[in-house]
């Protein structure tokens, strides 16, 4: 018998840096680094997230049988030097803040990577950034044949691809390229309002609803040339990205009568409309797009990866469009999925190994590929840390809980294995009572410490879906955003002439804690075979109010990465107005923990640093 092939996936040195492991065509791990590091967005090599995975399968870097980092670096150097020719002498400082790292690490990342793996013996593959992202897309859709879209900032050159998969092999034939990116001009208008890039976005994409698109036209007639079938071509004049340390200039300021919002100061309406338009713009992108894709390929289904597959107002769209049968998205569609992708794209398009998939499961496993804790080991550490805590046994857990989001508290809840991808779905999560009026100002506000304006997901019954959300299929990854149902709209709140933040004060929906101001909801649909335990939660609350719908946020607070360890929950449980905490079976209600001093309020303010 052969040994078993290990592939180890890294991506690195962007943002989100990540390590995977595969195991004979297997998914056996994967994680961010930011969750080991706690640096959010960590772009440094990853070492903690390739130890934890080779612990995870129980093997040493002299078991591995390949690495695959994620992009072709002399690729992406030749981008760099060529652009600043291009517009030389403009972007002497950026020039001159990029070449050292360039000539200290990057230009010679094969001997890194070596020295970074101590002991590994194998050969190192760097597929391109864009075959990476699309293989971390087909691969592990269920589908046996596929059209493919990836759209990013940029990889090497290309910023969208286009292309096919067929079982074992994937084909990219068209794709734009730098400086006409739709993920930079999403960052664009990121950065122009005030957020932090390749972090921010979330941020304009949640406060869109509460404007108007005033500035579409604008967008289209100056800013960027749409063509029919999606491509298009940015007017390079109003953009500072290239060589610039921004990403708008004096030309965009004055286009629009003001400059970039400072951060942290009051969000005004005009944010808010400069939002909408621009995701306005977005989506016309992505479902031409998507059109064109079907189109040249013929094929019934999609798969999508790349930064601006994260865009899940985007995603709902397409899928209500029909242009094709059923939609994959990769949950870890950034940077850090380009991990997973690099190591599928080895076992299956460099090394020839056949495909199984049977057109309905995805080989995903949930994207439960991170961390988890055994009942002993929480019960070891909760008595290490002299926490009382409660036990439940079997069902009662289920019970435990539901009682407590029936009554309102918020409850962190910490079970199984850490998700892979920047959404939290029942692992690493914060859960409330969906129906309650005050939750969404509350748990922005007292427990997250992040602008109130931010939207909650709801998990929700996948069998109970569609009474509250229409969505063409299910969402198990929370990429999808769909209208709330008709039906469980209050008419009266249509009746406001309330504008902008104004509006969060309208009860919306039978569940307003989920209910964007626009009347949709970002879903994550929840069965029993993807997450038993998560399910029956959901199930127990379900049963003891009639509603199959609860609060699901990431279990962090602003500034810091979503929670890895129990040292990471337990901190961030006594950081907060949290009321309960729950990891596995256990659980703690914060108020008779008798270590409270030691996590004084004033410790919030260094975590936000």
């Amino acid at each position: 018998m052969n040994p078993p092939v290990y592939i180890l996936g890294i991506s690195a040195f962007y943002h989100d840096s990540a390590a995977a492991l595969i195991k004979d065509g297997e998914i056996i791990a994967a994680a961010q680094e930011e969750r080991f590091s706690r640096k959010k967005h960590d772009a440094g090599f990853p070492r903690n997230a390739v130890s934890y995975c080779l612990k995870d399968a129980g093997i040493t870097l002299k078991d591995l049988t390949y690495v695959a980092f994620y992009d072709k670096p002399f690729l992406k150097l030749e981008r760099l030097l060529l652009t600043y020719l291009d517009y030389a002498p403009q972007g002497l400082l950026s020039f001159l803040k990029a070449m050292p790292v360039w000539l200290k690490d990057k230009i010679f990342l094969k001997d890194l990577l070596y020295r970074e793996l101590e002991g590994f013996k194998g050969d190192i593959l760097f597929p391109e950034h864009h075959e990476s992202h699309a293989a971390s897309a087909f691969f592990p859709s269920p589908f046996p044949k596929a059209a493919i879209i990836t759209m990013d900032g940029v990889g090497e050159w290309a910023t969208t691809s286009v292309g096919s998969g067929d079982g074992n092999s994937l084909h990219l034939t068209r794709e734009l390229r730098f400086p006409h990116s739709l993920g930079l001009l999403y960052s664009a208008f990121t950065y122009y309002c005030g957020f932090r890039v390749n972090s921010g976005e979330y941020k304009l994409m949640g406060l869109a609803p509460y404007g108007e698109a005033k500035y579409a036209d604008v967008i289209r007639r100056e800013l960027i040339d749409i063509k029919p079938d999606g491509s298009f071509r940015l007017n390079m004049k109003y953009f500072n990205y290239c060589v610039g340390l921004t990403m708008t200039n004096g030309h965009f300021h004055r286009l629009f009568g003001r400059g970039p919002r400072k951060p942290e100061t009051a969000l005004s309406q005009f944010d808010m409309d400069m939002a909408k338009s621009i995701q306005d713009v977005t989506e016309e992108i992505m479902i031409k797009t998507a059109r064109y894709a079907r189109e040249v390929t013929g094929l019934d289904h999609l798969c999508l990866a790349g930064g601006v597959a994260l865009n899940c107002v985007g995603n709902g769209k397409i899928a209500r469009e029909n242009i094709f049968k059923k939609i994959w998205i990769q949950p870890a569609a950034g940077d850090a999925g380009g991990a997973l992708g690099a190591a599928l794209f080895v076992w299956y398009q460099y090394l020839g190994n056949p495909r199984k998939v049977d057109g309905v499961h995805d080989l995903q496993k949930g994207s439960y590929l991170g961390p988890g804790y055994s009942d002993e080991e929480v019960e070891a550490f909760l008595k290490a840390k002299n926490a009382p805590y409660e036990k439940c046994v079997g069902d009662k857990i289920f019970e435990r809980v539901s009682d407590l989001v029936n009554s309102e508290k918020v409850v962190g809840y910490v079970v199984g294995r850490m998700e892979f991808g920047p959404r939290a779905l029942g692992a690493r999560s914060i859960i409330g009572d969906a129906r309650s009026t005050k939750m969404q100002e509350e748990m922005n506000v007292r427990i997250k410490f992040r602008e109130s304006f931010r939207p909650f997901a709801p998990s929700i019954m996948e069998d109970k879906v569609k009474d509250f959300v229409d969505l063409p299929y299910e969402s198990p990854y929370m990429l999808m955003v769909g209208p709330v149902q008709e039906r469980q709209i209050d008419p009266a709140s249509k009746e406001t002439s309330l504008t902008g933040l104004a509006k969060l004060k309208i009860r919306r929906s039978t569940v307003p804690a989920i209910t964007h101001v626009d009347y949709s909801a970002r879903v994550q649909t929840v069965n029993n075979e993807r997450n038993p335990f998560y399910y029956k939660t959901i199930d127990a609350f379900y049963k003891k109010t009639g509603c199959p719908v609860i609060i699901n946020t990431s279990f962090n607070i602003r500034g810091e990465p979503i929670v890895c360890t129990l040292e990471d929950a337990y901190r961030c449980f006594m950081c907060t107005n949290m009321d309960y905490l729950v990891l596995n079976r256990f659980v703690l209600e914060r108020e008779k923990q008798p270590n409270k001093d030691h996590y004084k309020k004033e410790q919030i303010s260094q975590i936000l640093d």
